[in-house]
C-alpha cells in the first residue's frame, strides 16, 4: 500500500494520483480513466494521504493513515466497513474496533466518514494490499 503519490483535492470526489507539481499547482490523474488535468492551487487544496494521522489518546502519538487503512483491510471480512450514511454512534463504534484508542474529542464522526469512503474507493480500485498490511504490522512491531 502506497499512499505516496496519492492525493485528496479539495472540491473534488476521490483520490487522485499526483503526476507533476507545478509553481501554481498540481497535475494530477484519476484514478478510474488515467486522464490528467491542472488543479490550479489558489482554487485548490491538497492534502497527501501520507501525510494523514488520526489523533489518539496517546498524546504522544498518532495512528498513521497507511496503519487505519491495514487495520480496515484485515478485519474486512469479519468486520465490514459501515455505511457512511448510518448514524453516528454505529459510525464509532464501527471505527472503535479499527482502532481502539482514537481520540474521541478530537476524531470526529465527519472524518470518520471520509475515511471510509476513501478506503472504499481505493479498495475497489485494488490499490489496498493484504501484503501491505503485513509490512505495516511488522514496521509497528519492531518500533
Amino acid at each position: 500500500m502506497n499512499l505516496e503519490k496519492l492525493v485528496a483535492v479539495s472540491g473534488r470526489p476521490g483520490i487522485f494520483k499526483m503526476a507533476a507539481n507545478r509553481q501554481n499547482g498540481l497535475i494530477i490523474e484519476d484514478l478510474d480513466n488515467g486522464k490528467k488535468f491542472f488543479a490550479p492551487s489558489r482554487k485548490h487544496q491538497f492534502t497527501p494521504l501520507e501525510s494523514i494521522s488520526i489523533y489518539t489518546n496517546n498524546e504522544e502519538s498518532t495512528a498513521e493513515l497507511k496503519m487505519v487503512f491495514s487495520n480496515m483491510l484485515s478485519q474486512f471480512d469479519d468486520n465490514p466497513p459501515v455505511s457512511v450514511k448510518s448514524n453516528s454512534s454505529d459510525i464509532k463504534s464501527y471505527f472503535s474496533k479499527i482502532l481502539p484508542d482514537f481520540d474521541q474529542d478530537k476524531v470526529l464522526v465527519s472524518d470518520i466518514k471520509k475515511l471510509i469512503k476513501w478506503f472504499n474507493f481505493l479498495n475497489e480500485r485494488s490499490l489496498l494490499e493484504l501484503s501491505a498490511v503485513e509490512e505495516v504490522l511488522d514496521e509497528e512491531e519492531e518500533e
